[in-house]
């Protein structure tokens, strides 16, 4: 009989509310490799509001590592992951944008990897820009993917 204390249940507890996206909600999964047990690796396709700009919706799909190590948030996402990013509505930015201001973070591993969403404001062309990409602390990966929303000044849906 395996006996379970209650920090070691605190942790495992953790390690699964860290392993959950926060502030994304997920759209829906696709399953891609079949694993005997534990979860089968997904890539997964999430939805978040930009929490400074009311009005545009970004889209992250996402490679999610399932198996056992996977079903228990210690696997290693891979750093693939697409994004795009639309107008929803009226599009209101809430103070001044601060060029590559991070609009959304989600761990992707347990120590040290992060997938973020950053956020560029072309003057310019009025547009917003939205770059995903992975770090890690000692590197990163070049694969990353951009969205850009246009500033509608007379937006209808």
């Amino acid at each position: 009989m395996i006996t379970v204390t209650r920090p070691a249940l605190f942790a495992i507890s953790m390690l699964m509310l860290a392993a959950r996206p926060l502030g994304a909600e997920e759209i829906g999964s696709v399953s891609t490799v079949f694993k005997a047990l534990g979860p089968n690796d997904k890539i997964v396709v999430e939805a978040f509001d930009d929490p400074r700009v009311a009005g545009v919706t970004c889209y992250l799909s996402r490679a999610k590592t399932g198996g056992i190590k996977g079903g228990v948030g210690l696997a290693e996402d891979t750093s693939d992951a697409s994004i795009a990013c639309r107008q929803v509505g009226p599009i209101r930015i809430e103070g001044t944008l601060k060029d590559g201001e991070t609009v959304f973070k989600k761990d992707t591993s347990l120590l040290f990897k992060t997938l973020q969403v950053v956020r560029f404001h072309d003057k310019k062309r009025d547009v917003l820009v939205y770059l995903v990409y992975s770090d890690k602390i000692i590197d990163g990966s070049p694969k990353n993917s951009v969205s850009a929303v246009a500033i509608e000044k007379n937006w209808k849906p």
